[in-house]
């Protein structure tokens, strides 16, 4: 049931993703083209297969569909075909596609905007602790130290930032982002995932760099989609039982 419902929810992600950062309605609103505001039909708005048929264009006025609305249909459809896979039970299955899919929405919120919105950051922090007290979860108290370690040690780090370039250098909704995941991670794994973070956060830095001709310090990078990239591949560790590595 996962796998046929995820195209489709992957589609509302994409609702999600385009009007939260803008502040809009998310429910009641109808779609509509945003170059020229003509309402979409059903058969505009098939998960995945529209985009296909129509080419990534507007039926009615040609405009390019952002790419996004293909890539986050596709990876909903992929993130429930490796929570049924990997799932013990249809509880964990739905928990786990849960949590999978809200880490596509901050992941492209992210990389769209640089915005991760405050109801998925809070719904993320809700599936976590769910994932924690279910069988083969972490445990409710490993998940609130997690939680609290995560917070803590990213909130002295954008005022430690502040303080010594008189600048932001970490949004709050990064910090907002670490109730979840560190709740998700846990003490002990929550080094690893900040870890490969970085190292993700450094080469997305490094190829934005080649393309305009250098580094610079100044220029914006995702690090929520980073943190919540790594999140995913910890994820997927876990599920497919890959030793961790030691940190500690």
């Amino acid at each position: 049931m996962l796998v046929f419902i995820a195209p489709a929810v992957g589609s509302f992600l994409t609702v999600l993703v385009d009007r939260l950062p803008r502040d809009e309605d998310v429910v009641h609103a109808r779609s509509r083209c945003r170059s020229c505001q003509e309402s979409l039909r059903a058969w505009d708005l098939v998960p995945l297969v529209s985009y296909i048929a129509l080419r990534g264009r507007c039926r009615y006025c040609g405009a390019n569909i952002p790419a996004f609305t293909f890539h986050v249909e596709a990876m909903a459809l992929g993130a429930a075909g490796m929570a049924v896979v990997w799932g013990s039970d249809a509880v964990d299955m739905a928990v786990s596609a849960l949590w999978l899919w809200i880490l596509i929405a901050l992941t492209a919120c992210d990389l769209t905007w640089f915005r991760l919105p405050n109801v998925l950051t809070a719904a993320l922090a809700f599936a976590s602790l769910i994932m924690a007290v279910l069988p083969g979860g972490i445990a409710l108290e490993q998940a609130m130290i997690g939680a609290v370690f995560g917070v803590g040690s990213f909130t002295l780090l954008a005022w430690g930032y502040q303080v010594v370039r008189h600048r932001v250098g970490l949004g709050q909704g990064d910090v907002k982002l670490m109730l979840g995941l560190g709740a998700f991670a846990g003490p002990f794994d929550l080094p690893l995932l900040v870890l490969v973070a970085a190292l993700l956060a450094l080469l997305f830095a490094l190829l934005t760099a080649r393309r305009s001709g250098g580094l610079d310090p100044a220029r914006a990078v995702p690090f929520g989609a980073a943190l919540c990239i790594s999140g995913g591949i910890l994820w997927i560790a876990r599920a497919a039982e890959v030793p961790s590595l030691p940190l500690w």
